[in-house]
């Protein structure tokens, strides 16, 4: 049998103190939810919200029980929608499950590679076992991994740390989209029933035009007029609930329910609107400090930066081994066995002479430039949301307040009056229902300047905290730094 010189012994012995972890890295990394508090916090703080991480059957079961209890048969407001939205949403448990794999390449990364072990034995001779025998035993460590894995585990760290904030980004996206979704589907059912209001209008309009038309009190055309408004009202109506249906769908995919949790109700009326709008003075800096996807794109600069230093560091060499062992020869001497064992130690590297290196060097320092130029924008776009968000913010609330303010009580007024004049016999129903219907449709207006000032309000919160679109954090750069790193 082979066995290993000291020499060899010596090297094993420092590579497995190299490649030993300590147990709180383990234990840490190890943990099934590892990193999931970097979202739980920041959600709470944000959101008021609580965000699960379901890995297991029991866990599933407990969270449909939860969610159960919040919606079915239930009438939902905003910020239920949106907890169930973080509870029950598939999707957003996905992102979730990627911080295993995520961790996972960080504990990967502490670890030091495998040595390969090889054993061969060699007959010298035609005489069988008079002949001379060889017996080769070998093991290869991976010199550069050792080298650089302080390096590598820096980089899976960053990306450990990008995850996570993906995860919170995925979150407060699913928790705007939700809260778009309610309001688009209240705004819905509220216009559906202010159409039905109109219609009930309508129909008096049309049954009084027949009449008329009876005693010859109304011609054709006048009688066609209300018929026709009539007609066009009951297909706005018909609309108007498919709408409502439509986006109470929306609603539901958002919220991941399905079979007898989709019978849940959402309110007929959008709220009204708040007293003061948000300050703006600032909004610039609250964005800059507090957008989650300008975080994810400075920790992308930072890992490309890393990369950039290590590709410069391994240029020369992209493969280093060291090859330690012992071969034992065995004689058959006049029937004595006789045996010889030599150590062994190999070094193997690639010679740079058609690779210097240069190529990955340029590819690294163009993807750190990439990084950096998309990072300015970013910041550039980040500004510009931010004001933008604000504006439409305050812009839809001065525009809903003046419907709400100025606009219908000046109808009411108009129809209040037509009723007192109509009741004098001194104008007549027509006008009256005229006048009705005009009101209807500033009630609609009305309702539908509100509705654009709560999906503001909500495309706000995204432009100062994120969420508001898909992030880029999976768009390629990550890789493009793994690859940097690993020189190829």
């Amino acid at each position: 049998m082979p066995r290993i010189s000291k020499p060899g012994l010596g090297i094993l012995t420092s590579f497995a103190l190299a490649a030993c972890t300590s147990p709180d890295q383990v234990a840490r990394l190890s943990d099934p939810k590892a990193g999931f508090s970097a979202v739980t916090s920041p959600a709470r703080a944000i959101l008021n919200k609580d965000a699960v991480m379901l890995m297991s059957a029991s866990e599933i079961e407990t969270n449909a029980k939860r969610v159960h209890a919040l919606v079915h048969e239930r009438t939902i407001g905003a910020d239920t929608a949106v907890q169930v939205a973080l509870l029950n949403n598939r999707g957003l448990q996905s992102s979730y499950a990627r911080l295993g794999v995520s961790s996972a390449d960080v504990w990967q990364s502490i670890m030091q590679p495998n040595p390969v072990a090889s054993l061969g034995v060699f007959q010298i001779g035609a005489d069988g076992l008079n002949g001379y025998g060889s017996v080769e035993g070998m093991i290869a460590f991976n010199l550069l991994a050792a080298f650089t894995q302080p390096d590598r585990t820096r980089q899976a760290e960053l990306r450990f740390t990008q995850t996570q904030l993906q995860a919170l980004e995925d979150t407060l996206r699913v928790a705007v989209e939700t809260r778009r979704a309610w309001i688009e589907a209240v705004s819905a059912f509220e216009t559906a029933g202010l159409i039905r209001q109109a219609q009930e209008t309508a129909d008096a309009g049309s049954e009084l035009a027949a009449r008329l038309g009876d005693t010859g009190y109304l011609n054709k055309a006048e009688q066609a007029r209300e018929h026709a408004f009539h007609a066009e009202l009951s297909g706005q109506r018909a609309k108007a609930r498919l709408d409502a249906q439509l986006a109470k769908e929306a609603l539901t995919r958002q919220l991941g329910l399905w079979g007898s949790e989709v019978d849940y109700y959402v309110p007929n009326a959008l709220p009204g609107l708040p007293a003061r709008v948000v300050d703006g003075s600032d909004i610039e800096a609250r964005a800059l400090r507090n957008r989650v996807d300008l975080a994810i794109a400075k920790l992308e600069l930072q890992a490309l930066a890393q990369a950039y230093g290590m590709t410069n560091a391994t240029r020369f060499v992209s493969d280093f081994e060291l090859i330690a062992g012992a071969e034992t020869e065995r004689e058959n001497d006049g029937g004595s066995l006789q045996s010889d064992t030599k150590p062994q130690l190999e070094l193997e590297f690639a010679i740079p002479i058609f690779d210097s290196g240069k190529a990955r060097m340029k590819k690294a320092e163009a993807s750190y430039m990439i990084a950096a130029h998309d990072l300015a924008q970013r910041a550039v776009n980040v500004r510009s949301e931010a004001r933008s968000a604000h504006a439409a913010h305050v812009g839809s609330h001065r525009i809903a307040r003046h419907y709400r303010d100025a606009v219908l009580p000046l109808r009411k007024t108009i129809e209040e009056e037509a009723l007192l004049s109509y009741n004098g016999m001194i104008t007549s129903t027509f006008e009256l229902l005229a006048d009705t219907r005009a009101r209807m449709s500033s009630n609609l207006s009305e309702a539908e300047a509100r509705r654009d000032f709560w999906l503001a309000d909500a495309n706000l919160m995204a432009a100062i905290y994120g969420g508001g679109s898909a992030s880029s954090g999976r768009d390629g750069r990550a890789n493009i730094a793994n690859e940097s790193a690993a020189g190829h």
